[in-house]
């Protein structure tokens, strides 16, 4: 992986308290345990280089969702959690830069490159990184530093956590980011 600008962004998309609600697993467990340590190396790496970033938090509008304003699940998990003057947006989709001002927020301190981590690959991830593409952001999704769960598919076969990730990951690849790992971020981030 080629260095990244020292302008390039880490974005760490709703990586909320919600998504540990059991809810969430009822058709089976999540895949990359490890994400949430590999989001924290992340915010360590960009906090000491000064590098810019952003916290998006899902501040859902349903009054059933784990994600509403109010409530436990609303807080950032500890290992995402922003530091006084960190800049944090909210959103009610699933994409990041829907009714948010993010575009904004990005071009206006010149930024191109942005790095991708956090929750659901398959929904809020994904959304947010197809939008970010088409906008033309230069993506980095890093793979290891997202998760997603069990689905069932159309045809209605069980799919593991690992098969919905994988799939989305390939849907992503190549015309909206490149997919990397929590250590190839790390290394060209420098």
């Amino acid at each position: 992986m080629d260095p990244l600008p020292p302008a390039a962004a880490l974005l760490i998309i709703d990586l909320q308290r919600a998504i540990d609600d059991p809810r969430w697993s009822r058709d089976g467990a999540r895949n990359n345990p490890q994400a949430e340590a590999n989001v924290a190396a992340l915010l360590a790496a960009w906090r000491r280089a000064g590098r810019p970033l952003v916290h998006v938090r899902h501040d859902s509008v349903n009054p059933e969702s784990t994600y509403r304003p109010g409530t436990a699940g609303h807080a950032f998990k500890d290992e995402a959690m922003p530091l006084p003057g960190e800049p944090v947006v909210g959103k009610t989709t699933n994409s990041a830069f829907i009714g948010t001002g993010l575009d904004e927020r990005l071009r206006s301190r010149g930024i191109g490159t942005l790095v991708i981590a956090g929750v659901i690959t398959n929904n809020s991830v994904e959304a947010t990184v197809r939008m970010a593409g088409n906008l033309g952001y230069d993506v980095r999704l890093v793979a290891d530093a997202c998760f997603t769960f069990a689905r069932t598919d159309w045809s209605g076969r069980p799919r593991t956590a690992e098969e919905v990730h994988d799939l989305s990951l390939a849907n992503l690849s190549g015309e909206y980011a490149a997919i990397v790992t929590t250590a190839e971020v790390l290394a060209a981030a420098g």
